[in-house]
């Protein structure tokens, strides 16, 4: 067992570590600005640093899964939302890349590489939230073209240039049953957008996308008619492990910068380092990171290898965010007064680093898909 990395993915990490000190210093200026420059993601794709993991004939770097989830992590030490534009890049890239019709693969997919434009997946609905399996998102054949209406919601609602949906094609109401996916350009007539005013991750520009009698080309079919919500969703266990590393990387900037504040903050005579009390607490979470990562990691190494990871994949995603959440909230705690005020960005991560815990999957829906594979769906909750 190697742990060591590749001269190529140590160039990967590195590079991407060169990026995010770059990213740092306007963390919470994008907060406020409510998005992410088009042009830093465009120099983001021009580094290679957007889904690296595809074809180079598709637009990307060739490299491995295990390079895509280093940069992601590196990326998120400077900014967690940053980092969220190679997640849903690699995601959504391997989906259209490996479900779409070759001339649609090859005029989105090396556009998402190279940063020239974000493609959200919509696939989940207000109605229903965890419940992906039931949309009321609906598309009909009309002549040689798919007709869509409904409304999913995403993140990057405000900037995404196209969307994967999830919608019901059949007349079957099983959950999921009857359900295709689809690529959708979001410059269509019928479509509309609605902002979210959420807590955090304001970058991301979540939101709502109304459709409305939009229409689409028959090619713009993913995968199989009735089949897409199967097909489609193996993407998952991938960016699950994407998003681990994500939490993981803003929440070790954190714990960075904790140990420098604890060596030269004095109390009652004493640098607090030297308290049991605040030494070992975060010796603690140097260990629930490195403990998270190396899962998360290894999650991607068995998707390299060929081998089954959708229970460890499920596991990055409930564990890895949670401890994150609960690292970055030690290290406020110990700023003090400091870490609760706004002019440090640790208060934005964990309003940041919370919406992962939701998104893409909740806790509770990943404990679910871990019994399933362990016991079977008869056996399971």
């Amino acid at each position: 067992m190697d742990f060591a990395l590749t001269p190529t993915q140590a160039a990967f990490r590195d590079r991407a570590a060169g990026f995010a000190e770059k990213l740092a210093p306007d963390y919470q200026a994008r907060e406020h600005a409510g998005r992410i420059e088009p042009e830093l993601r465009r120099e983001l794709g021009a580094d290679g640093l957007i889904a690296p993991e595809l074809p180079v004939a598709l637009g990307g770097q060739g490299a491995d899964r295990v390079t895509s989830g280093l940069v992601t992590e590196e990326i998120a030490r400077g900014d967690i939302n940053v980092a969220y534009l190679q997640v849903v890049g690699s995601l959504v890239a391997q989906i259209v890349a490996a479900n779409a019709a070759p001339d649609v693969a090859a005029h989105w997919v090396p556009r998402i590489c190279s940063g020239e434009e974000v493609v959200g997946i919509g696939l989940t609905e207000p109605h229903a939230g965890s419940d992906a399996g039931m949309p009321r998102l609906t598309a009909r054949r009309d002549g040689a073209d798919w007709v869509l209406d409904g409304t999913k919601s995403l993140s990057f609602g405000r900037d995404a240039a196209a969307t994967v949906v999830f919608a019901r094609t059949g007349p079957t109401q099983r959950r999921g049953k009857d359900i295709s996916a689809f690529l959708v350009p979001l410059d269509r007539p019928g479509v509309t957008r609605e902002p979210a005013p959420d807590m955090g991750t304001k970058a991301v520009g979540r939101g709502l996308v109304h459709l409305r009698g939009v229409r689409i080309p028959g090619d713009h079919l993913l995968g199989a008619e009735g089949r897409g919500f199967t097909q489609v969703m193996q993407g998952f266990d991938f960016s699950r492990a994407l998003i681990g590393l994500q939490c993981i990387g803003t929440a070790q900037q954190t714990v960075d910068e904790t140990w420098r504040y604890v060596s030269t903050r004095e109390a009652f005579d004493r640098r607090l380092s030297t308290n049991q009390g605040v030494a070992f607490a975060l010796a603690e979470d140097e260990t629930q990171l490195a403990a998270a990562r190396l899962l998360c990691l290894r999650t991607l190494w068995l998707k390299d290898t060929g081998q089954p990871h959708t229970a460890e994949a499920a596991m990055c995603k409930w564990w890895a965010p949670k401890v994150a959440y609960d690292v970055v909230g030690q290290c406020l705690l110990l700023h003090g007064q400091y870490g609760y005020r706004t002019d440090l960005p640790i208060e934005q991560r964990l309003r940041d680093v919370l919406g992962l815990q939701i998104g893409d999957g909740t806790a509770q829906i990943m404990k679910l898909v871990i019994a399933r594979q362990r016991l079977g769906r008869e056996l399971a909750p």
